[in-house]
C-alpha cells in the first residue's frame, strides 16, 4: 500500500448547496473489507440532489460525508479474512450495504434488505482516490470493460433490473423518461428481443440523446406528438405490453396507463415528488400489473449487465462528458442542467 495517511475527496462539508474538495483521511478496513484505489466515477440523480441539498438530502445525508458511490478502480488491500479477491484487481461495486439477519437477506434477496445503507448516501462515498468496501459487495471487472463503463454499473444496473422485470421478447415496450437510465433501458430492451421500443420525453435533447445511443428507438416529444399517433404509426391496435416509467412525473405514468394493453405490465423507477393522485380504477379495470423497482437484484442484476456488455450490449454513448475531478464543479453544471447524459469524472 501507498505511504499516503490523507486522500484528496469531495465532501458535503457543510449543510448547504454544493460539495468541496478536501484533504480527508484514508480510509481504514476491516478483516472483511476491501481498499479500492478508485479511477474513475459518475454523477448520479442522488448526487444532484445532495449538491442541491434539498429537503430529501437534509434529512437524509449526514454532514460532512464524502458523497458519491458510481465508481471503477483496483483493490489495493484486503482484510485479513477476505478470500476470491487479489491486490491489483480491477473492480466495481454495490453501493448498497446491507445487513445479512433480515428475512430477506436470509432468504438470498440481499437488495429488499430494510437496513440497507448507502454509500455516499449514509457512509463514507466513492468520490475519493479511495474507498473502504466490504468484499462481499465487490464485482470484479473484466479486462474488456473500461474504467469509464464500470463507473456506470450502478445506473446501468438499475436499467437492467427495470428492464428485465418482465420478459421482452417480441413485445412493444414504452419508456417514459429519456434520461441516461431510461436510455439505457431502451438498449436494454432492444438488445433483450423487443419488437418495438418507444422512448418519451419533453427535452428534445435527450431524446436526440437516446436516438444517438440506441439508433433503433422511437423517440417521442409528448410537449408536440400524441403518442395515440405513434402508435397507431408502428401498427399497435390494442397497446404497448411492457412500460417502463423512469421519469417520475405523474403525468408521464398516467399516459402510460393509457397506453398498454389490458393485462399490461410496470415496472416503475421513476418517484413522482410528494403524492401524487392515481386513478386506481384505470389500473384495476385493464388488470394492470405494477412492480416497484429499488436499486439492483443483488448480484443477478450485475451478472447479466457484464454478460450483455461482453456480448455486444453497447451504452458507451451514453457518456456524453469527461471531466478530471479537479474540475468537479464544471461535471456537476453538466448534470444539473439536464442537458447531459452520464457525467464521468476521473481520479487518476
Amino acid at each position: 500500500m501507498s505511504a499516503l495517511n490523507s486522500m484528496v475527496a469531495l465532501e458535503k462539508s457543510r449543510a448547504e448547496a454544493g460539495l468541496w474538495m478536501v484533504d480527508a483521511p484514508l480510509p481504514d478496513i476491516g478483516p472483511d473489507d476491501v481498499l479500492i484505489k478508485v479511477n474513475a466515477t459518475g454523477i448520479c440523480g442522488t448526487d444532484i440532489h445532495i449538491w442541491n441539498w434539498d429537503d430529501w438530502a437534509a434529512n437524509t445525508v449526514p454532514v460532512p460525508l464524502i458523497t458519491g458511490h458510481e465508481f471503477a478502480g483496483e483493490i489495493v488491500e484486503l482484510g485479513r479474512d477476505v478470500t476470491g479477491l487479489r491486490i491489483g484487481q480491477r473492480c466495481s461495486g454495490e453501493g448498497h450495504l446491507v445487513e445479512t439477519d433480515s428475512r430477506q437477506s436470509r432468504a438470498g434477496k440481499f437488495h429488499l434488505d430494510p437496513g440497507t445503507r448507502g454509500i455516499g448516501v449514509n457512509v463514507q462515498g466513492a468520490f475519493a482516490q479511495y474507498l473502504a468496501m466490504p468484499a462481499f459487495n465487490v464485482v470484479p471487472l473484466p479486462d474488456d470493460i473500461p474504467d469509464e463503463i464500470g463507473a456506470i454499473l450502478d445506473p446501468l444496473g438499475n436499467a437492467v433490473h427495470t428492464a428485465l422485470s418482465f420478459d421482452l421478447l417480441g413485445e412493444d415496450v414504452l419508456i417514459t423518461g429519456a434520461g441516461p437510465i431510461g436510455i439505457m433501458a431502451a438498449a436494454v430492451a432492444r438488445y433483450a428481443g423487443a419488437r418495438h421500443v418507444v422512448i418519451t420525453d419533453i427535452n428534445a435533447k435527450r431524446l436526440a440523446l437516446a436516438e444517438h445511443v440506441v439508433p433503433s428507438v422511437v423517440t417521442v416529444d409528448v410537449s408536440c406528438e400524441a403518442l395515440e399517433d405513434v402508435s397507431a404509426r408502428l401498427g399497435l391496435t390494442q397497446g404497448f405490453d411492457i412500460g417502463l416509467e423512469m421519469s417520475g412525473s405523474q403525468a408521464a405514468l398516467d399516459q402510460m396507463i393509457d397506453a398498454l394493453v389490458m393485462g399490461g405490465k410496470i415496472a416503475m423507477l421513476g418517484i413522482p415528488p410528494g403524492k401524487s393522485p392515481v386513478d386506481w380504477s384505470r389500473v384495476v379495470f385493464k388488470a394492470i400489473t405494477i412492480k416497484g423497482v429499488y436499486g439492483r437484484e443483488m448480484f443477478e442484476t450485475w451478472y447479466k449487465m457484464i454478460a450483455m456488455l461482453q456480448n455486444g450490449l453497447d451504452v458507451s454513448r451514453v457518456i456524453t462528458h469527461r471531466f478530471d475531478v479537479a474540475a468537479f464543479r464544471d461535471g456537476f453544471d453538466a448534470m444539473r442542467s439536464g442537458q447531459s447524459g452520464k457525467v464521468v469524472l476521473s481520479w487518476s
